[in-house]
């Protein structure tokens, strides 16, 4: 059985308003939009990786267990159900610092908690010393670590839509205490499915920036997400009705200027449904004078920070 001691660390969205849970349905009133497409979701992160190897031992079936989708010299995919969701590249250079702009952290969501805990049990058994601690957030159950390089990674899943709270246009989240332990000894083994990655997707990331009224002016005003919650230092951002599929905070780096190149976060996509959905967002961009460049399926744009954010449309 799994033995983890929690520690102290950084990684924990620990900022988060206290919020309860609601016993009926959702008053869809109360839930904010935006203007992206609302099947939007996110896709795959790219980190620059200065250990390939040991990276993707990390993130693949010796770690956390998504699947290893392609491996060549400088590149390794790692996904689920063929579909990529971390992307490793060879590269050489200083890791970021603190202070700068870039990833918070990778949050992988699990379809159920049994494929969670078999996740936990695979990454924290290998990796004891990268666990940084878990919390009941109200709208999930998040369990935090460190990558090999010092990525933040957080793997979670949801608990039912039906029982989260907005008031005021906002979810509730918490961070109440989760114990790892028991959450392993809970679900390890009541599902069916034993592999590690399956039933996994990049469900949100969360990013350093340097001002939070310039990281609600791009990734609200320009690409349509919705703002869903504010915290103290904080934002977060959603398509459809989510609680979030992008963060932004200023806890350890408000007023960083343009991102240095480091090793860490290279870029992250946002999957559209459709064309029709790329143009609305090129309109805008162009609108806005904002420089972007655009092929055939794609939008590459980035934000004030110089992280590169790709827009397609989904495979």
């Amino acid at each position: 059985m799994l033995a983890i001691a929690v520690v102290g660390g950084g990684i924990t969205a620990a900022a988060l308003a206290t919020g309860g849970r609601a016993e009926n349905g959702v008053d869809a009133s109360a839930v904010p939009q935006g203007s992206i497409a609302a099947d939007t979701r996110m896709g795959a992160v790219e980190l620059r990786a200065a250990d390939l190897d040991g990276m993707a031992d990390y993130y693949g079936p010796a770690g956390i267990g998504l699947d290893v989708l392609e491996r060549a010299a400088d590149v390794v995919s790692l996904g689920a159900h063929g579909h990529e969701l971390v992307r490793l590249v060879a590269a050489e250079a200083a890791p970021a610092a603190h202070a700068d702009a870039g990833l918070f952290h990778t949050a992988i969501r699990f379809d159920d908690a049994p494929g969670l805990a078999r996740a936990l049990v695979g990454v924290a058994s290998a990796y004891p010393h990268l666990y940084g601690g878990a919390s009941d957030h109200a709208v999930s159950h998040a369990f935090y670590f460190a990558d090999p390089e010092g990525n933040g990674v957080e793997l979670y899943v949801d608990t039912p839509r039906d029982l989260w709270v907005w008031e005021d246009g906002e979810v509730q989240m918490g961070s109440a205490p989760l114990d790892i332990n028991a959450f392993v000894a809970e679900h390890l083994g009541a599902g069916t499915d034993t592999g590690t990655g399956s039933g996994a997707t990049v469900g949100h990331v969360h990013l350093k920036v340097g001002d939070l009224g310039q990281a609600e002016a791009f990734y609200s005003d320009l690409l349509g997400f919705a703002v869903t919650a504010r915290a103290d230092g904080a934002i977060f951002l959603a398509a459809g009705g989510y609680h979030h599929h992008l963060a932004a905070n200023t806890w350890g780096s408000a007023g960083a200027g343009e991102r240095p190149e480091t090793l860490g976060l290279g870029s992250l996509e946002v999957l559209v449904p459709a064309q029709a959905d790329l143009d609305v967002v090129a309109a805008r961009l162009t609108d806005a004078g904002a420089a972007f460049d655009e092929t055939a399926g794609a939008i590459v744009v980035a934000d004030p920070w110089g992280t590169v954010v790709e827009l397609r449309v989904a495979g």
